[in-house]
């Protein structure tokens, strides 16, 4: 599954570029908040959708909710994809994404209930609250994964890295937390992101667009609801949580923040995780290993919590703050080659005049 998706994808993904400059599918940098100084194809996310899609058909379509997830994917890459032709207002783009979440709820595709931690009950929730929940985890995931799309290959490679992170859980859990046609669906998922990022890493030949990471967040979303769940515990409900935690918690950060500034939630700013990283120096690449590092790491934390390892991955993930932090906090020199001209004391500078001098005479 994964290689037919990387496969598909990475064939297609060429083809896409040259399909982006017929149509007009081309992102200019008109604004300060693009990373990028020159026109790039964004109509990328036309090739994930397709591998995806097309290996998940082939290989294991018969699933009843698979299918449903896939048409609810196919508006989702269109609605997307008519945003990137035509620019949709926020507005206009969030409605959308919410008929489709509704949509996918109507077919059964629902969060209703979740069992208590430390005993046999559980609570169900109502119709009304059911819908809330539902909409809002959709809608939020598909966002998240579309703000965070602002460094080359950062969307696609958080988002493979997220879905082996689910398939491998669905994996040691069997029926309990997962099922084979979820982790192969997350697995073609994670090949079509893998087939891409040759086109789309540092220097980028094309973007994804609105098309393939509102796509990409759905499925995400999606797919980490629809498992065949015997018994819907907390654990199987916090682990998709905890793998997304990044994009999670960088969306929420910018709602806080936008909300503080007062500007409108839905309008884009330069206060994301992949800018911060951005402004403290580290350039594009670096950034984005480092999310894919982070990122990485929480993956790691949602398998131990999937599998009751609590302690294990509360120090893998305090490791994980402290690494963010230390490289958030670290403050670089504005000029990278600024020496000290001016020495402290006397013997100092002796020391520094002593090699000159000694330079000078070889001479």
């Amino acid at each position: 599954m994964f290689l037919l998706a990387f496969a598909i994808a990475f064939v297609l993904t060429p083809l896409s570029i040259k399909l982006a400059y017929k149509i007009g599918a081309v992102d200019v940098p008109l604004d300060k908040r693009r990373m990028h100084s020159r026109p790039i194809p964004r109509f990328g996310g036309i090739a994930m959708f397709l591998s995806a899609t097309i290996s998940i058909l082939l290989l294991d379509g018969s699933f009843p909710k698979i299918q449903i997830a896939l048409i609810g994917g196919a508006f989702m890459y269109l609605l997307g994809a008519i945003d990137d032709l035509k620019n949709l207002k926020p507005l206009t783009k969030a409605t959308g994404q919410v008929v489709i979440a509704c949509f996918v709820y109507m077919m059964d595709i629902r969060i209703d209930f979740i069992s208590m931690v430390f005993s046999e009950g559980k609570y169900n929730f109502g119709d009304g609250l059911s819908l809330i929940i539902t909409v809002l985890w959709i809608v939020g995931i598909t966002n998240a994964v579309n703000l965070i799309d602002g460094l080359d290959g950062l969307a696609g490679g958080v988002t493979c890295i997220i879905s082996l992170s689910l398939a491998y859980i669905a994996y040691i859990h069997g029926s309990i937390y997962g099922s084979v046609s979820v982790m192969l669906a997350l697995m073609a998922l994670a090949g079509a992101c893998a087939g891409f990022l040759p086109y789309n890493f540092s220097p980028a030949k094309t973007f994804m667009g609105d098309g393939g990471a509102l796509f990409l967040g759905y499925m995400i979303a999606v797919l980490s609801v629809i498992s065949p769940l015997k018994r819907a515990t907390f654990i199987a409900a916090i682990t998709p949580i905890v793998a997304l935690a990044i994009p999670i918690f960088d969306t929420l950060f910018a709602i806080v923040r936008r909300s503080i500034k007062r500007i409108p939630i839905l309008e884009g700013d330069k206060g994301h995780l992949h800018h911060r990283l951005m402004k403290a120096g580290y350039g594009q690449r670096r950034s984005v290993l480092i999310i894919y590092g982070i990122v990485g790491i929480m993956g790691m934390v949602s398998v131990l919590i999937s599998r009751e390892l609590y302690k294990d991955a509360f120090f893998l993930s305090l490791i994980a703050v402290l690494y963010l932090c230390v490289i958030l906090i670290e403050k670089k020199p504005k000029n990278k080659h600024h020496v000290t001209t001016k020495p402290k004391t006397e013997e100092h500078y002796d020391v520094i005049k002593g090699p000159k001098e000694i330079h000078d005479d070889r001479d």
